[in-house]
């Protein structure tokens, strides 16, 4: 059984960045102790987000943590990334699964409990479950309650995690639902310290009893 750690995933925005700043800021990421990251490029061209990624997976290899390519498994695999992450509208995990491997780390976009037995049954091995909170990104999102992330976290026996607006001002509202972690974009990315902002978040979850 693959062992991966989803407690603080870390999604990555490049919007804006030039190259050496937003690998800066991923790296200071890792130096806080973000335990997965996901590269999330929308607009890059197969090529652009394979450089990238190659780039990104050099850095993460040397902290030990798993790299997730986001909708894109020809990159994922061209990188040898452990991973991808995939939404609704992208290959269906089954699918994925079989070209990608067992060993490899596929997680899904889920919104409902429907979708997360679903994903679950077609051999996911995470879930990303929000958005919580409306987000500053340019991915479009619908909102998920509480409630639901409660009644998916009970439904599946794979780690959940909450996505979607999150900051350590506002993660207060996931105490005592049993999520397996926190995604992030934002709240780190765009701090000032990204380093400082990872261990606060960490700091701020084990403070409110959540299991980071």
């Amino acid at each position: 059984m693959k062992r991966f750690d989803t407690s603080l995933y870390f999604i990555t925005d490049s919007t804006g960045l030039r190259e050496e700043e937003f690998l800066r800021r991923t790296e200071a990421a890792l130096q806080g102790g973000v335990t997965i990251v996901q590269l999330r490029e929308k607009e890059k061209s197969a090529r652009e987000y394979l450089s990238l990624a190659q780039k990104v997976h050099n850095l993460t290899q040397q902290y030990g943590v798993p790299l997730i390519i986001d909708d894109r498994l020809d990159v994922a695999m061209a990188a040898d990334a452990e991973g991808v992450h995939l939404g609704q509208s992208d290959l269906p995990i089954d699918r994925a699964r079989r070209i990608f491997g067992r060993e490899k780390i596929i997680g899904a976009t889920t919104k409902t409990v429907e979708q997360a037995l679903e994903a679950h049954a077609q051999g996911a091995d995470y879930l990303g479950v929000g958005a919580i909170y409306p987000t500053t990104t340019k991915v479009r999102t619908v909102l998920t309650s509480t409630d639901t992330l409660r009644e998916i976290c009970a439904a599946v026996p794979i780690p959940v995690n909450a996505i979607g607006g999150l900051n350590r001002d506002n993660i207060g509202v996931l105490q005592g639902i049993p999520i397996a972690g926190i995604c992030v974009v934002s709240a780190i990315m765009k701090a000032d310290d990204p380093r400082q902002a990872a261990l606060d978040l960490r700091r701020r979850a084990r403070e409110l009893g959540l299991s980071l």
